[in-house]
């Protein structure tokens, strides 16, 4: 059985965004709403000032304390681990919002897109346009990995600062990446034993 996870080498990350556009193209999401985001600080002082880059997403956690609180059951974890929400199921009650400690559930209130020509339909087969009232999340592209693809965000990084793979894989690149860089997760305190880390 696979067990997915993400790592972000922030050593590579230079901030481009191309991750964030091609999440949002691949999602067709809501104008206002992005999946994974970018957040920058600035380190140092002039002549040693370094700008950071800090990717963030949903964490797809082994304890994802975002499951228990749905009263209706949308939000669900795989066999493989990723974490998703049935539209159909989803009340937007936004608890699963409050329970999660990184701040990656977003409500769609308006589910219009920027993207000539998305309509109410979808962008592409297999990736539908979120309907008002539900929450949306980062789902770690599952409808391309069902298909043996990498989640959008992986494969468009310039810089390859963005590795997916298979935990349950003991050679993968991941699980070395994991082990010889000391790779840590956002929160270890909460518990909830995150599948997204950091290296760098």
């Amino acid at each position: 059985m696979s067990r997915y996870a993400m790592v972000i080498d922030l050593a590579r990350c230079n901030g481009c965004n191309a991750c964030v556009v091609a999440c949002k193209v691949e999602h067709n999401s809501p104008n206002g709403i992005v999946l994974t985001a970018i957040l920058e600080a600035e380190r140092g002082q002039y002549p040693q000032a370094n700008r950071i880059f800090f990717p963030v997403l949903c964490n797809h956690c082994e304890r994802p304390p975002c499951v228990p609180v749905c009263p209706s059951k949308a939000t669900t974890v795989r066999d493989d681990g990723i974490v998703l929400v049935d539209w159909v199921k989803c009340i937007g009650c936004g608890a699963c919002a409050q329970a999660c400690p990184y701040d990656q559930r977003f409500y769609v209130k308006d589910n219009r897109v920027g993207f000539p020509g998305a309509g109410e339909g979808f962008t592409k087969p297999g990736t539908f346009k979120p309907p008002r009232g539900v929450v949306v999340k980062c789902d770690f592209c599952f409808h391309r990995v069902d298909e043996g693809l990498q989640p959008a965000c992986v494969t468009v990084c310039p810089t390859d600062a963005r590795i997916f793979g298979d935990r349950d894989e003991p050679q993968s690149r991941i699980n070395q990446l994991i082990a010889r860089n000391n790779a840590w997760s956002l929160l270890p305190d909460k518990g909830t034993r995150p599948c997204v880390y950091y290296v760098g």
